[in-house]
């Protein structure tokens, strides 16, 4: 569920099968390296789009099954053989993370989705090929829980994107509501920032809830992972929905009492699907 960095993805989670951690390390190490490449540090846009360029030419080695020197890439090759990943979702992740050198503001909703399906929806692709459970539609509904919670911490982050010269909301909503790009560089809310923001709300929880069969379908670890993730997701609006949507000042995260909802809830989606 949303955390502060690399977003939505179980590393470590005591419900991951053991068997499964050294894949899912191996994934996370390229994820969240390829990211800090297209974010942190003081490089140029050319140094990280180079970089990036790098990371997708030892992918390309990885398909023509060639050895390469680099440590991390040689056991993600490890993984990819072991458990017959389909390499797409790795070329997805890098062009999102080249997109977010050079793209700042996102038009309309459906751009920033298509942004979301390739920054998000690769993780949760990924999970169901290691799961053996990468059917057409665990894939779409996971692609619906991935995108939810992408679009969940844009919401969250409002601020920090702000203070890296990065708009996620879509500008035709912005137009819609009456709120100036420039009212994102303010710590306050107004009324017409609070009806922008329940309307982002309100899409990113029927989105994360469109996905949510999927958590009652799938059994095992797995299932009550995904429970748990989407129950996050929900809180976390829950949390945008308590502070009036005033992002700026105090950005909502999940606290340790959370958690106790949140189990309680996902038991609770268990037991409706048992009556």
């Amino acid at each position: 569920m949303p955390v502060d960095h690399y977003e939505n993805f179980p590393v470590a989670s005591v419900l991951l099968p053991r068997r499964l951690v050294p894949a899912v390390e191996a994934i996370y190490a390229f994820a969240r390296s390829a990211d800090d490449l297209a974010d942190e540090g003081d490089a140029t846009p050319a140094e990280r789009l180079a970089a990036l360029q790098a990371y997708e030419a030892a992918l390309d080695r990885i398909h023509r099954k060639e050895s390469g020197a680099d440590p991390m890439f040689e056991r993600l090759a490890q993984v990819i053989a072991k458990h017959e990943l389909p390499l797409k979702p790795f070329y997805d992740l890098l062009s999102a993370f080249k997109q977010d050198v050079v793209v700042t503001r996102y038009a309309d909703f459906a751009t920033l989705l298509d942004y979301c399906r390739r920054s998000a929806n690769p993780v949760g692709a990924l999970m169901l090929n290691l799961y053996k459970a990468a059917d057409e539609d665990n894939l779409r509904d996971s692609d619906a829980i991935c995108s939810a919670l992408q679009l969940i911490n844009f919401l969250q982050d409002v601020a920090i994107d702000q203070q890296k010269e990065r708009i996620y909301l879509p500008l035709e909503d912005l137009t819609r509501f009456a709120v100036s790009p420039a009212a994102l560089e303010r710590a306050e809310s107004h009324g017409k920032w609070s009806a922008l923001m329940r309307f982002e709300v309100a899409r990113a929880r029927a989105l994360l809830l469109s996905g949510a069969p999927l958590a009652l379908r799938l059994r095992g670890r797995i299932g009550w992972e995904l429970r748990l993730v989407v129950q996050g997701g929900l809180r976390i609006l829950e949390a945008i929905e308590t502070v009036n949507y005033d992002v700026f000042r105090r950005r909502p995260a999940l606290q340790k009492r959370d958690w106790l909802v949140i189990c309680w809830r996902a038991l609770r989606m268990r037991a409706k699907k048992a009556r």
